[in-house]
């Protein structure tokens, strides 16, 4: 008896690699073979962009595909979302994996033959359309796992849950959208997902990497508006105003202190920017009111809540040394994308064996934000970056995202299809 345990136990992990190896090369084969589709659909995406909430082309183009590969399709969720439904040959958990599809108000530089040439208005303003942030990539990479886990339906124990989400960047001023809304309408229900995974190309990251962290990878986004209101004066006679010009100025430097000098940048990175300053209409007038509007990023939510009294005590406080008054609003956008450590442990074999355990690259968290981060507070998730950086190219000199000139070497594109597929049918594996 005991020989036969210990035959049996050396037997059953070289079953299991096996069986892992000839998954692993499925997988790999399969994601080839939609490289040239994967392309071809993130590149009319390209051309054809639209903001978020407004992306009905794009979500047109995303249900006749999963139609096409039979799965169950959900459309007008969170109002533009997709969500397609692969249900396995056999009984198992449900993973869903996700991919944002809204682009920026971004105008390109005419640099591709495929760049955008969509215009819209924005905010009051005629702007260019341009996927700045490489959503289109996470679209194509996306509808590439769905064929690949398609293909592969009669084997999986359990159900995928592909899930195309609008407006990550966010609404317009006062509309709900993206991540949050479509947890509201209950995306993670019915079947209720037991995980979820996303990836994110990344323009300063070389092509063929794999680059994660556990726990707090992407930061919090709140939107902070300061109103700051005065005296209206004519400009050549400053002492009969109470000047919101100057003391929204002071305001502006006073703020900078709170991360400089007020945060304990030890712990945590943090961040602090005033994006827009909007005051006045004529040079010789000293108007009633200056309102600022800016970002705040942070790690952990007790420096979160630091940080917005900070904001809120050094507005009003400088507002009254001038004789004006400041009101301030602060608004959460996003949590801390977080990722649960057990489900990143359980799945960094994964990823070692998708892209070698060379490419795999442990990362500093990042004050860039994700609304990945409200389907994590529901259900465990994972949430990483793929490569999409030229070979050989120094990151210091590639566009960032959110810029003209942002760029995607798409030979990265088959790394994220067989990440995703294979994140999806690992976790399956592993729950049955």
């Amino acid at each position: 008896m005991n020989r036969l345990l210990s035959v049996l136990a050396l037997t059953l992990p070289l079953a299991a690699s096996a069986q892992t190896t000839a998954l692993d090369a499925r997988i790999a084969k399969l994601a080839a073979q939609q490289e040239k589709q994967v392309i071809a659909w993130r590149r009319d995406l390209h051309e054809h962009p639209e903001l978020g909430n407004q992306e009905t082309r794009t979500a047109g183009i995303i249900a006749a595909e999963l139609k096409r590969l039979g799965l169950e399709v959900q459309t007008g969720v969170a109002r533009t979302g997709v969500v397609g439904i692969l249900r396995g040959g056999k009984p198992g958990p449900v993973v869903a994996l996700r991919a944002d599809m809204d682009g920026l108000p971004v105008t390109e530089s005419p640099t591709l033959p495929f760049a955008s040439k969509a215009r819209t208005q924005y905010n009051g303003q005629e702007v260019g359309v341009m996927h700045a942030c490489g959503h289109d990539t996470h679209v194509a990479m996306l509808l590439g796992a769905a064929n690949v886990l398609s293909e592969m339906k009669k084997d999986l124990s359990g159900t995928v849950k592909f899930i195309f989400q609008p407006a990550e960047e966010g609404s317009l001023p006062g509309v709900t959208g993206g991540a949050k809304l479509m947890v509201q309408e209950g995306v993670l229900d019915n079947p209720k997902v037991d995980a979820i995974f996303g990836v994110h190309i990344n323009a300063q990251t070389e092509v063929g990497t794999l680059k994660y962290r556990p726990e707090g990878t992407m930061a919090s986004s709140d939107v902070f508006t300061i109103k700051v209101k005065g005296k209206s004066a004519h400009g050549a006679y400053p002492w009969l105003a109470v000047d919101p010009v100057v003391t929204a100025a002071q305001i502006v430097v006073g703020l900078q202190t709170i991360i400089s000098r007020q945060t304990e940048l030890t712990q945590d990175a943090a961040v602090l920017t005033v994006g827009m300053v909007h005051g006045g209409v004529r040079n010789n007038i000293i108007p009633e009111q200056v309102e600022l509007t800016g970002t705040i990023r942070t790690l952990n939510k007790e420096m979160q809540q630091q940080i917005w009294a900070a904001v809120r005590r050094t507005a009003t406080n400088i507002a009254e040394s001038a004789g004006a008054t400041a009101e301030v609003d602060i608004v959460n956008y996003a949590p801390v994308t977080f990722n649960e450590v057990r489900l990143t442990e359980q799945m960094l074999p994964t990823l070692r064996r998708v892209a070698g355990p060379e490419h795999v690259v442990l990362q500093k968290a990042v004050t860039g934000a994700e609304d990945f981060a409200y389907y994590q507070e529901k259900v465990p998730g994972f949430f990483l970056f793929v490569g999409g950086m030229p070979k050989g190219k120094d990151a210091a000199t590639t566009a960032p995202h959110h810029t003209p000139g942002f760029f995607i070497d798409e030979s990265g594109l088959t790394l994220g299809v067989r990440t995703l597929a294979a994140l999806a049918a690992d976790y399956l594996a592993m729950k049955k």
